[in-house]
């Protein structure tokens, strides 16, 4: 998959910061849509850092709390919330209209150490990553992910530390 004439990935400075998932979506070759893996309303947070680093996490709508503390918890709610959030982080290289996490540590342990290679296009205050076509339920699918940055309120320096408001 290639995204449209000028969606070429601007630099670094341009991505750093921290984005909100807006909403993210599945689709086959014949065009058929759906949610997507993260049920209809998902919430999630990317961070890229000017240095290369990067951190994502996307939740399932409609999670539930746990009924009891964490590591006491029936196993079944313990697996419903392991299998309704992912998380990751590493570093990241933009190169081209492409974006490749190179994940470090992850909520799914078979992610470390692998490279997830997703084509960005920037749009305004935007940013939309989209997977290739990869297997998922026996389907090919692509899977479309848009994040909206999240703006600064204020920031000061307050005893020499750099606040965020």
């Amino acid at each position: 998959m290639t995204l449209s004439e000028g969606a070429v990935a601007q630099p670094s400075e341009t991505l750093a910061g921290t984005w909100k998932l807006v909403s993210a979506s599945a689709s086959t070759a014949s065009g058929e849509r759906s949610d997507g893996p993260f049920g209809s309303s998902p919430t999630g947070i990317l961070i890229y850092t000017r240095e290369g680093r990067m951190a994502g996490m996307i939740s399932n709508s409609g999670r539930k709390p746990l009924s009891a503390d964490p590591f006491l918890a029936p196993v079944e709610e313990r697996a419903e919330a392991f299998t309704t959030f992912l998380a990751y982080a590493g570093k990241y290289t933009l190169a081209g209209d492409k974006i490749i996490h190179h994940v470090e540590i992850s909520s799914l342990q078979n992610l470390v150490g692998t490279d997830l290679v997703r084509f960005i296009k920037f749009q305004g205050d935007r940013i939309i990553l989209v997977t290739p076509p990869t297997s998922v339920n026996e389907k090919t699918q692509t899977h479309e992910l848009v994040w909206e940055r999240v703006p600064v309120i204020s920031d000061q320096r307050v005893n020499g530390r750099l606040t965020y408001r």
